[in-house]
């Protein structure tokens, strides 16, 4: 697949509009991308935990190749911008993780977004300089792809607003183009970062938190939602399995909705 132009790259973030946020769902697989298009959305993203699940694992046990593959096929599936997520670039060193970006830029995304995060225990985030190393290197190996750089501290635990912030105006002037801080559970909070940084703003839905106006009132330009469409949709599928045990049928008056959509999304 050939790279993604100026063109493509100036259109996908000229949907990122701070108070009128682009809404990013998540699809975990061709189909679910190709509804969630047909259902109007303007661009989408993968999911780590969606994709790793239709293999059967949990998030962060997918493999580097296999997760361009995956942002590939989606890229092919719709003809709407798709923003890959590479996780923390399946590698550690600066120089490994442009790699991964760079052969991101092969499979027809129109962005990618990398994270801090290790994937170890005992230190879940790496340290700030390392981080920044990281970002730096990955936009220099983005090109024209939309990069988003990712604090993951409140994820894990680490609800040190002042050092996310502090990263993210570093990510910022490493070259990221959108800053993200997935785990914010609080508008206010959210609204800060918003007026600490100078690039678009990707906020996490979380139960609990936000709503979609209350972050769109906090300057929000980007609403992604993880892995949570592919756990809905599992639930259902859980939930329909499991009357099937009990010998009911009321599932099977459930299919129209996804049928409807399915006709007009998977035609041709």
């Amino acid at each position: 697949m050939a790279s993604p132009s100026s063109d493509a790259r100036a259109a996908f973030l000229a949907l990122h509009r701070p108070g009128d946020p682009l809404l990013l769902p998540n699809a975990w697989d061709a189909g679910s991308a190709r509804i969630l298009a047909a259902l109007g959305f303007a661009a989408l993203a993968t999911t780590s935990s969606g994709f790793a699940a239709t293999l059967g694992r949990p998030d962060g046990a997918t493999t580097r190749d296999e997760a361009l593959e995956h942002a590939a096929a989606l890229a092919d599936a719709v003809d709407v911008p798709v923003s890959a997520d590479l996780e923390n670039g399946f590698a550690d060193s600066p120089a490994d993780v442009a790699a991964t970006v760079a052969e991101a830029r092969t499979t027809g995304v129109a962005g990618c977004s990398i994270e801090d995060a290790t994937g170890r225990d005992d230190a879940p985030v790496y340290d700030r300089g390392l981080a920044v190393e990281r970002v730096a290197a990955a936009a220099a190996a983005a090109g024209d792809l939309v990069l988003t750089a990712r604090c993951e501290n409140h994820l894990f635990g680490r609800d040190d607003l002042a050092d996310t912030i502090a990263r993210l105006q570093a990510y910022q002037e490493a070259g990221a183009d959108v800053l993200y801080a997935p785990g914010l559970r609080d508008a206010a909070a959210v609204a800060t970062v918003c007026r600490e940084v100078d690039r678009p703003v990707n906020a996490l839905l979380v139960a609990g938190g936000p709503t979609p106006a209350e972050l769109a009132d906090a300057g929000v330009a980007r609403i992604s939602v993880g892995g949570t469409l592919a756990w809905v949709a599992l639930s259902a599928l859980v939930d329909a399995a499991r009357e099937l045990q009990a010998g009911e049928v009321g599932f099977l008056g459930r299919t129209g909705p996804a049928r409807e959509v399915m006709a007009r999304a998977f035609r041709g």
